[in-house]
């Protein structure tokens, strides 16, 4: 059993291999967003709580979303979880990690997708997807084979994400950078931090990060 928080920019491929390591290891991938919707319409008291902030329009307490997490790691059966979106803060990271202690686990890993700004800039930007079947391609590493069409499902209709331009990504490097910062000082500080090639083939990467996981076991 192994519990990580993956790191890296928009676009390091971090969702692609939480998959991978969700359907190859069994490992559940709790992300902040999707937990709570989810508890927004549980019914259960902390679902109650965050219906209430979420519906006045206020941002989920640090105190509720560790609530959050710790029912999931109560309730479910897994072979580890991979934290996504949590923590993103100094306060988060020690919350979390006196959760864990608590709950008689720990951090095995922290695992930094780094990636070389310009080429993810040139990888999200290049990006489109097929608005009918959901087929990503790529205008330099995956184009269509006919130009507009699908090769899935010979749609026609080919859609680009409005912020996945130049100045868009930009500034949201800077902000995941700025914000991130801290997090990396303070698990390298602590030994739990490694690093792989985001921008290596998918296939690659997986087997970098399962290196990391095996050495931790």
């Amino acid at each position: 059993m192994a519990n990580i928080i993956l790191l890296g920019p928009p676009g390091a491929g971090k969702g692609t291999q939480a998959r991978k390591l969700v359907e190859e290891r069994g490992m559940v991938q709790l992300s902040t967003g999707d937990m709570l919707r989810e508890a927004k319409t549980s019914g259960t008291e902390m679902g109650k709580r965050v219906a209430e902030v979420m519906d006045r329009g206020e941002l989920v307490t640090d105190e509720i979303v560790i609530g959050l997490i710790e029912e999931k790691l109560a309730s479910t059966e897994a072979n580890g979880f991979i934290f996504d979106g949590f923590p993103r803060t100094l306060p988060q990271a020690d919350a979390l990690g006196r959760l864990l202690a608590r709950m008689g686990q720990k951090l095995d890993a922290v695992i930094e997708m780094r990636v070389d700004d310009a080429a993810l800039v040139r990888r999200i930007t290049g990006r489109f997807t097929c608005g009918k079947c959901g087929e990503v391609y790529h205008d330099e590493t995956k184009p269509t084979k006919v130009e507009g069409t699908c090769d899935v499902c010979g749609s026609h209709d080919m859609k680009r994400r409005a912020d996945d331009n130049e100045d868009s990504l930009k500034t949201r490097l800077m902000e995941y950078y700025k914000k991130t910062s801290p997090l990396i000082g303070y698990y390298y500080h602590a030994g739990d931090l490694f690093s792989v090639d985001g921008l290596a083939e998918i296939d690659k990467v997986a087997a970098s990060m399962a290196a990391i996981l095996d050495q931790q076991a």
